[in-house]
């Protein structure tokens, strides 16, 4: 079930997002602990960012999360078991409803698994960095989907 995150998933988000950068993405950089990843996530995403989480029907544990700020989406996280189940893409069609004028997003070039899902869900690259605009100095790219046809 997708639902828009409370102030009290953000624990859960937090272990979201740690899980599923550390599967994900181990060659990038780990620039804040824990305990700053959870402020961070308490403190600025949440209050700032339109976010959604997937839900568990069965559990009620959250599974995965997007959050968008106006017509970016600034993340969609899975927890690494919960991949390759449509959670991703049904967290991205909350995004896309929330934007039909088009949406845009940065991933880390070589991120190849989030590239694929991206440009199969219709999102375009239209831009690519040496990696000097995000901290983690990792090359990425800019997509973009133009909204429904």
């Amino acid at each position: 079930m997708i639902r828009p995150a409370r102030d009290s998933d953000a624990d859960a988000v937090a272990e979201v997002f740690l899980a599923s950068r550390a599967a994900a993405m181990p060659y990038l950089p780990r620039l804040y602990d824990d305990e700053q990843t959870r402020a961070w996530i308490t403190q600025v995403m949440l209050p700032t960012s339109t976010t959604w989480v997937a839900e568990s029907t069965t559990t009620g544990e959250i599974l995965g999360f997007a959050a968008l700020d106006g017509s970016l989406l600034a993340h969609l996280y899975l927890r690494p078991d919960a991949r390759r189940q449509g959670i991703g893409t049904a967290l991205l069609t909350h995004a896309q409803q929330a934007s039909p004028t088009g949406l845009s997003l940065r991933v880390f070039a070589r991120n190849t698994a989030a590239r694929a899902f991206y440009e199969h869900h219709g999102f375009r690259p239209i831009d690519s960095n040496d990696g000097s605009r995000n901290e983690e100095n990792e090359p990425d790219i800019t997509y973009h989907w133009p909204g429904p046809r």
